[in-house]
């Protein structure tokens, strides 16, 4: 009478956060923080070289006051006008024995 064994894994949701990745080649992946908007964070692997990943915030879920804040934030500042001021006192032949012929 022989024996046969089989060796068989469950997948879950559970046990897939907290076990090793099971491939024979490992992609390379970088540790990244992902912080969501009411400030908590966990860490992922992620295929890209970044630190932090700030997921965005539902506007609907805040009050009118802190969304046109918010609004008001992302529009673009105003540009500051330079005005040039051209100076015509400027005497060439001041300079014309610095300059070999």
């Amino acid at each position: 009478m022989t024996n046969i064994t089989r060796f068989s894994r469950f997948f879950s949701s559970k046990s897939a956060a907290i076990t090793k990745i099971h491939r024979n080649i490992y992609p390379q992946h970088y540790l990244t923080k992902v912080i969501q908007p009411d400030g908590s964070s966990f860490t992922i692997r992620f295929n890209d070289p970044r630190m932090i990943i700030k997921l965005p915030l539902d506007m609907n879920s805040i009050s009118d006051e802190e969304r046109k804040r918010r609004l008001e934030a992302r529009k673009p500042k105003q540009k500051v006008k330079i005005i040039e001021e051209l100076d015509d006192s400027f005497d060439r032949t001041k300079y014309l024995k610095y300059f070999k012929k």
